[in-house]
């Protein structure tokens, strides 16, 4: 996978009203004849403001280095599409958190970068429950930490992952 060009974004609303985008900036992963993975370093979210950085760290992800995203997918049964040309396939993944195992369904698009290049994008958002992934604990730490009325409890995500074979 081609850290570099992915990219995994989920969003938050707190008191009602204020939305943010937040990502992670190292991922990592391969595609093999018959699965998919994706490394997400947590240490790496990016929220935009350093404290929360650190606090989602501590009290969200409670210390832990990755979460792994896994599904079954065969890349290579996208080799006839033109470059330039994409296809919807469904996705059926497990999100490993915290010991948790969330399953992930969604259309993804699949794209023909290139002879050796896909790309694997969300076709729409993906939401996940903080209660699913075991970090409600989590967020109401945050949320007391930050004085905050609220956070919301369902988080979107989007996802565009590339993959290159390796020669």
């Amino acid at each position: 996978m081609n850290g570099d060009a992915s990219h995994l974004a989920f969003g938050s609303v707190k008191n009602d009203y204020v939305a943010e985008v937040h990502s992670f900036a190292d991922l990592s992963g391969e595609a093999t004849d018959t699965a998919v993975s994706v490394t997400i370093d947590l240490a790496s979210v990016q929220t935009n403001i350093d404290i929360r950085n650190e606090r989602m760290g501590e009290h969200v992800f409670k210390g832990m280095a990755t979460a792994l995203l896994s599904a079954e997918m065969d890349l290579s049964q996208y080799d006839d599409l033109a470059i330039g040309e994409s296809t919807v396939a469904e996705f059926d993944g497990t999100l490993s958190l915290l010991g948790e195992e969330v399953p992930v369904f969604t259309d993804v698009v699949v794209f023909r970068l290139g002879n050796d290049d896909v790309m694997v994008t969300t076709n729409d958002m993906v939401f996940l429950a903080t209660d699913e992934l075991g970090i409600d604990e989590g967020i109401n730490m945050l949320q007391e930490l930050a004085s905050l009325d609220g956070i919301t409890r369902a988080t979107p995500v989007t996802a565009r992952f590339v993959f290159s074979r390796a020669n």
